[in-house]
């Protein structure tokens, strides 16, 4: 059962710090220090698959409006590749929340599954502050539908807490910048994500590098494409966008509708269907809706067995401007399944 409470700074108890604070390195570039090597597969039959292009990553703004109800009907317009992310900082850790856009939830298939418009999934890295810039990443924890799963990279010090660590969190070398970043995956057409090699590529397929600089697929199976981090905080985006009900159906999800053709030749097409990160909840966990974003500190904790200090003291978090109503749509809102 999904237990709700604090969600911020200002309810959370203090723990006493222990590690020196960060050099100077801008959220932005510790972001893209740690960003995936991202793996998407990619389905290029059926009628909604649009030759790949449905499973090729991109902004929620990518049609040139802040309109969620055509992003559907505009699919594969511009596929250019970006992320989404935001940084929020304890005096022991970082915590990246990172975010994944497609416009399609799609199937192929007339029976029993659903799909829907828009898909927002993604991932939490924990990262220790150890006196170095960047720190040391111990652990992350990725967002499939409605469930989230835990992964390690090899030698972290952190442990079975109260969910059970579900993988490794494989590390690769960075082709872009010589430096090993982690590894994740997405399923094509729902786009679930885990660490790889627990979702991989089967096919075609598209690999993105993080970079400063956005790239295009060439083709549905083009394994070297660059993509670009944007700020969930940053002005005028989509945390500042997230009472737009044009965007949002409600705080956290995505409006969407079933026009464009959503649902023809399957067993339907949901609305209002995606959330973004401060809407993600897996609901037999403890953590509440929204808290893998924006109350990281406290997700860790209830997640993992941490060594030494795990401050649950907000030093830097953005979604605290919102926390009240964070609260409320924890405890009243229906869960959103993606």
């Amino acid at each position: 059962m999904r237990r709700t409470g604090a969600i911020l700074a200002g309810v959370l108890t203090a723990t006493a710090l222990t590690t020196p604070a960060r050099a100077a390195v801008s959220n932005a570039d510790l972001a893209l220090r740690w960003a995936p090597i991202h793996y998407q597969d990619v389905d290029q039959t059926g009628d909604h698959a649009l030759g790949g292009k449905s499973d090729y990553i991109t902004r929620y703004d990518f049609d040139g409006d802040l309109t969620g109800r055509n992003n559907w009907d505009d699919a594969g317009k511009d596929v250019t590749a970006y992320a989404y992310y935001s940084v929020v900082e304890t005096g022991s850790h970082w915590f990246v929340t990172y975010f994944f856009f497609h416009p399609r939830d799609w199937v192929d298939h007339p029976f029993f599954e659903t799909e829907h418009e828009n898909d927002g999934e993604g991932l939490l890295e924990v990262i220790e502050k150890d006196g170095t810039d960047y720190g040391k990443l111990r652990a992350a924890v990725t967002v499939a539908h409605s469930d989230f799963y835990s992964y390690t990279p090899t030698g972290s010090t952190w442990t079975n807490g109260g969910e059970t660590i579900d993988g490794t969190l494989q590390l690769q070398n960075n082709p872009h910048d010589g430096l090993s970043h982690p590894v994740t995956a997405q399923e094509a057409k729902g786009h679930g994500l885990k660490a790889y090699p627990q979702y991989n590529i089967v096919g075609d397929g598209i690999v993105y590098y993080p970079s400063t600089v956005a790239e295009a697929p060439s083709n549905a199976d083009d394994r070297d494409v660059q993509y670009k981090l944007i700020d969930i905080f940053a002005a005028g985006g989509m945390w500042a966008q997230r009472a737009n009900p044009a965007l949002f159906a409600s705080l956290g999800t995505f409006a969407g509708d079933t026009t464009g053709g959503c649902g023809t030749g399957t067993f339907g097409c949901g609305t209002n269907s995606a959330n973004a990160p401060w809407g993600w909840d897996d609901g037999n966990d403890v953590p509440a809706r929204g808290e893998l974003a924006t109350d990281p500190a406290k997700l860790s904790e209830a997640y993992f067995t941490v060594p030494g200090t795990l401050s649950r003291t907000y030093v830097s978090n953005g979604y605290a401007v919102a926390a009240a109503a964070l609260r409320q749509a924890a405890e009243t809102l229906p869960r959103t399944v993606d």
